[in-house]
């Protein structure tokens, strides 16, 4: 696991080190993700590497909000818990908007 900043490659905005005490995997702003895993978190396995986009907010009991992903390239679905400062309620606006 490597906790590392980044440049979102969707929105192209400066991504700090993850807040509280994992990796951050998606940008906070948009919520894009890239492709990079492949069995299991931080494995860095896929050959992939496409953008993934958030397609929608769940809530596990036991591990909080979850941001599901879908890869833009070859369609895998990636549930990843969201971060202290993820703008994830925005996210939610736009899906309750476009319903």
């Amino acid at each position: 696991m490597i906790n590392e900043p980044f440049i979102c490659e969707k929105c192209g905005k400066e991504v700090n080190l993850h807040p509280d005490w994992s990796a951050r995997n998606h940008c906070p702003y948009c919520l894009y993700s890239k492709h990079l895993d492949k069995n299991f978190p931080w494995d860095r396995e896929s050959e992939c590497g496409w953008i993934m986009e958030p397609i929608w907010i769940d809530y596990k009991k036991n591990k909080w909000y979850m941001i599901k992903h879908k890869c833009s390239k070859c369609g895998k679905e990636i549930p990843n818990k969201t971060a202290s400062d993820d703008n994830f309620l925005d996210f939610i606006k736009r899906i309750n908007h476009a319903r």
